[in-house]
C-alpha cells in the first residue's frame, strides 16, 4: 500500500461533479485502462480532490462519468477514528489501476456501507473478510495488496462500481426498489425545477 508518487495530489486539480442514482451510467461496465500516463495521473488526482470533498473513503472513476477501471481509497482517517477515537489520523490515499481482486477468505464480515452515488443511505452489506487486489499503480507497474477490514469492504465496493454493480445490489430486492423508487422521484422533482 506504499509506493505511491509524492505527486499522487498535485496543484491544478478539480472537484468533479457526482454521478447520482438513478443515472444509468452507474451501470456501464468499465474499460480498462491501456496505458498510465499523465491523463490518468490527472484524472486520478481528480479523484482524489472529489472524494476527500464529498467526503468519502473511496471512488470509482465511473461515479464522476469517466468508464474506466480506476478506483482511488482512502481510509486512514476512518480507521483511525474507529480503532482509536483519533479524529485526526492520517491520510493514505491509493490509487488503484484496473484492480482485480485475486483471492479472498471465507470469512464474511459485515459493514454498514454508503456511497456518494446514493448520498445519506446506508445498508449492512455482507462481504469477503479480506481479500488479495491485482493492480497497476500510477507508475503503471502490477502491485499486490492484502486487505482486510474497512479497506477491504471500500476496495470490494469500488471494484463492483467498474462492474455496474451498487452496493443496494447486495441487499433485498424490497430495500432496493424503495431506494431506487426514492431516488427517481428526487431526480424528477429536481428536473422540473
Amino acid at each position: 500500500m506504499t509506493g505511491e508518487p509524492a505527486s499522487l495530489i498535485s496543484p491544478g486539480m478539480s472537484v468533479r461533479p457526482l454521478i447520482i442514482l438513478p443515472d444509468n451510467r452507474l451501470r456501464l461496465v468499465s474499460d480498462p485502462i491501456v496505458r498510465v500516463d499523465a491523463r490518468v495521473r490527472d484524472l486520478v488526482a481528480d479523484m482524489f480532490e472529489t472524494m476527500y470533498d464529498a467526503p468519502g473513503i473511496g471512488l470509482a472513476a465511473i461515479q464522476i462519468g469517466v468508464p474506466e477501471r480506476i478506483i482511488t481509497v482512502d481510509v486512514g482517517k476512518r480507521q483511525a477514528k474507529e480503532e482509536d477515537g483519533d479524529e485526526e489520523g492520517e491520510k493514505n490515499p491509493i490509487a488503484l489501476i484496473n484492480p482485480e481482486i485475486v483471492s479472498s477468505s471465507e470469512e464474511i464480515s459485515v459493514y454498514q456501507e454508503g456511497c456518494l452515488s446514493i448520498p445519506d443511505y446506508y445498508e449492512d452489506v455482507e462481504r469477503p473478510a479480506r481479500v488479495r487486489v491485482r493492480f497497476m499503480d500510477l507508475n503503471g507497474e502490477t502491485q499486490e495488496i492484502d486487505a482486510d477490514g474497512l479497506l477491504a469492504t471500500c476496495v470490494q465496493h469500488e471494484i463492483d462500481h467498474l462492474n455496474g454493480v451498487l452496493f443496494i445490489d447486495h441487499i433485498s430486492k424490497l430495500k432496493r426498489d424503495r431506494v431506487i423508487k426514492k431516488f427517481t422521484k428526487v431526480a424528477k422533482e429536481r428536473e422540473r425545477d
